[in-house]
């Protein structure tokens, strides 16, 4: 059965459960809701929990389960001489996947019978016919052993989907019956529920945290994998970054993060002060109408995608920038359109609504009294903002910056599209550089062995990268909450 049948058939007994389960409960109070211990509608919903928490449970984990064991059946299947290490072994069961679902297909289309695709014995140059007339692209040097295991991935993969209907809707009908069978005026249905859903709830906050501990403890591991290959010392002070998977790599960072902060400094010299100004006029001087227009529309900057700003950057900046400043009738400066100030002005402005949001905040939680109290000593407004106001809000607005700051290091593809890829270091931010995001990117795409250092090296990027921000967020935090705590 299709997983999305599966799905809606268990969430369509829950919905008859709750009926029915409400239904019963009044059934053996004599229709009297007063007899009842709990509301009525909460028998219902114990009855629907008990239906879809160990049906979707079962769903879920034989999601999970049921890949890992058939990749571990079928990968034994393939001859030992088929590939080398780990990441070879991959790419033939990706192959596998890709015959099987072919054949699937051309079951689907009535270009293969369901006998044929079952016969391992067919001849192979008769299947990559009959799928190529379906349009399935095989390539043209499908191996033997690769059908066979396509075969055997196809046929476990089908009983599997059947054993999960199976266990899915036995366990939503194992819940639907006990639930049923416990269901009276005298029992505490909203006890029942409320434990269950503060379970839930808890489920939540667990897979959020959790996850944060997963992606830091796959940093930390394949970190040390990679200096466990390469010289630490080599990796933080090199000033050369040239990796090559055919050996003898250059994996100096320092290339790297001279690009990531000077793109970050040009963004923030350009956020900070339009997003800072742009805060004290919507708080200190837009009447509420104006600041019911002007606020929403410059938050709508934080809404649009990274890759616009990045098409933005490659197709709109990077050619102005190359009129004024280029080889080509220009001042000589910009030999072509990426360069670290293309990057570094469009990133300050989607920066802009990070500053000034926050900063706007920060500044409307400054004291009233304080303003009142400035102005009642004869000083003008402008003078009560420059001198009363924003030394009050100062903490808090460089926490904002720093926020900023934060989330300028970690941007990717406005810096893929607009900063170049060239690791160096120079002063000149009309040449183009490249970032640590952008490294973490080239390193990781395309056919790489996980097991080099070159693969790594992304790993010890992104760890590198994520204490850095994650100092910088701790720091804003820290004064921001100062902050706060000091008008509470």
């Amino acid at each position: 059965m299709p997983l999305l049948w599966l799905f809606i058939l268990v969430v369509a007994l829950g919905l008859i459960g709750f009926i029915l389960g409400r239904t019963r409960a009044l059934k053996d109070a004599n229709g009297d809701i007063r007899l009842l211990h709990s509301l009525p509608n909460y028998y219902g919903s114990n009855v629907l929990l008990a239906v879809l928490i160990p049906g979707l449970a079962a769903m879920l984990l034989w999601l999970i389960l049921q890949p890992m064991v058939i990749q571990g059946q079928v990968s034994s299947m393939i001859p030992d001489t088929a590939y080398t290490d780990k990441g070879s072994l991959n790419l033939v069961m990706s192959d596998v996947r890709r015959v099987a679902e072919g054949l699937d297909i051309a079951v689907e289309q009535g270009t293969l019978t369901r006998e044929q695709a079952r016969d391992i014995r067919t001849e192979l140059t008769d299947i990559r016919a009959r799928l190529g007339a379906v349009g399935v692209a095989l390539g043209s040097n499908v191996e033997s052993y690769v059908l066979k295991a396509a075969q055997k991935y196809r046929t476990m993969n089908a009983v599997g989907n059947w054993m999960m209907t199976v266990a899915v809707l036995g366990a939503a009908l194992a819940g639907f019956a006990v639930s049923m069978l416990r269901t009276n005026k005298d029992m505490r249905a909203r006890n029942s529920v409320e434990r269950v859903i503060q379970g839930l709830l808890i489920g939540a906050a667990s897979i959020a945290i959790l996850t944060t501990l997963g992606i830091v403890l796959s940093l930390i591991f394949n970190t040390i994998e990679f200096f466990k290959l390469y010289p630490a010392l080599d990796f933080f002070f090199g000033t050369t970054w040239s990796p090559s998977f055919g050996g003898g790599s250059e994996l100096g960072i320092l290339p790297l993060f001279w690009g990531t902060f000077y793109v970050s400094i040009i963004a923030l010299l350009v956020a900070v002060p339009i997003g800072l100004f742009a805060a004290i006029y919507l708080s200190e001087y837009a009447g509420p109408k104006v600041r019911a227009i002007a606020k929403p529309l410059l938050e709508v900057l934080a809404g649009i995608p990274t890759i616009v700003y990045g098409l933005f950057a490659l197709l709109t900046v990077g050619p102005m920038l190359m009129t004024v400043f280029g080889a080509d009738g220009g001042l000589g400066w910009m030999q072509g359109g990426r360069s670290v100030m293309t990057a570094g002005l469009v990133m300050g402005v989607m920066l802009i609504p990070f500053v000034s949001s926050l900063s706007d905040d920060i500044i409307n939680a400054v004291p009233q009294a304080m303003r009142d109290g400035s102005l009642g000593l004869g000083a003008t407004k402008s003078e009560t903002v420059r001198q009363v106001v924003l030394p009050a809000a100062l903490p808090g607005i460089v926490g904002a910056i720093l926020l900023a700051a934060s989330r300028a290091i970690g941007e990717t593809m406005i810096v893929v599209l607009g900063a170049g890829a060239a690791a160096k270091l120079n002063l000149n931010p009309f040449e183009a550089m490249t970032t640590v995001t952008t490294r973490i990117v080239s390193q990781l795409t395309g056919d790489a062995d996980f097991a080099s250092a070159e693969a790594l090296v992304a790993f010890a990027l992104g760890m590198t990268l994520f204490v850095i921000t994650l100092v910088l967020n701790i720091f804003a935090l820290v004064i921001v909450r100062k902050y706060r705590e000091q008008y509470d």
